[in-house]
């Protein structure tokens, strides 16, 4: 009898070893399958997914990449007008993740569903825009929708989550349908609804009822975009998935 429970018991456990193994197999193809969702639009190495805004052919001396990051340096700039890239692709509804880092008293934006017009020549006429700021060294960091981690001009951050000049901090955008969240080092800074009635009372009192704005934050669909701002400032790690 003994031996026969013995005999039991070890094919009982090894039934639930079995079971923990094909668990842990099927867990690691779903967090395979999830992380293989994600496509980089900068690995580190090169701008074969970017172009200038409006513009076809090299991308300006100005973007130059090395040891992994892609660095804006205005004083490579071989001419006056405006070199915002954007992605050679276009993304409806999507989650974007990326790093950067901004010079002291920098400014610059990271903008979604961008979309090009004759005559145009920055991204952020008609892109949406996550701002990048050095919030204790410019001058904008006195308007709070107009600080780091906000939709410029539109909504604030609730507090200030940016880590100091130099140093790196995470993004997220998640856009779906008409919403959507941005997050800034782990917490989200705003979310907002652009089918909302508070959306429109908010863009309705915002910089983009004047000329030069009107295909502002029209499109569903576009491209992400790298602002311009004649200040230096650094980016690595930016990957996006399609939802």
């Amino acid at each position: 009898m003994l031996r026969t429970l013995l005999s039991i018991r070890y094919c009982l456990l090894s039934v639930l070893a079995f079971a923990e193994i094909g668990f842990a197999q099927d867990t690691a193809l779903s967090e395979a399958d999830a992380e293989s969702d994600w496509y980089w639009l900068f690995d580190g190495s090169n701008l074969d997914q970017w172009r200038e805004f409006n513009k076809h052919g090299p991308v300006s001396p100005a973007w130059v990449v090395e040891d992994g990051v892609l660095a804006f340096l205005p004083e490579r700039k071989t001419s006056t007008d405006p070199v915002g890239i954007i992605t050679k692709e276009q993304f409806s509804d999507f989650e974007l993740e990326l790093e950067w880092k901004i010079s002291a008293g920098g400014n610059s934006g990271i903008f979604f569903h961008v979309t090009e017009h004759q005559g145009l020549e920055r991204p952020s006429r008609t892109g949406l825009e996550m701002q990048i700021l050095d919030n204790d060294g410019h001058r904008d960091a006195a308007y709070p929708n107009r600080t780091a981690g906000a939709a410029y001009d539109l909504y604030a951050p609730d507090r200030d989550v940016t880590r100091p000049v130099g140093e790196w901090n995470q993004v997220r955008v998640v856009s779906i349908g008409g919403r959507v969240e941005f997050w800034l080092n782990g917490e989200r800074t705003v979310e907002f609804d652009r089918d909302s009635e508070d959306w429109r009372q908010r863009f309705d009192q915002s910089k983009f009822v004047g000329p030069g704005f009107e295909n502002l934050g029209v499109a569903r669909r576009g491209h992400i975009g790298l602002q311009d701002h004649a200040d230096p400032v650094f980016f690595r790690n930016i990957r996006i998935r399609r939802h």
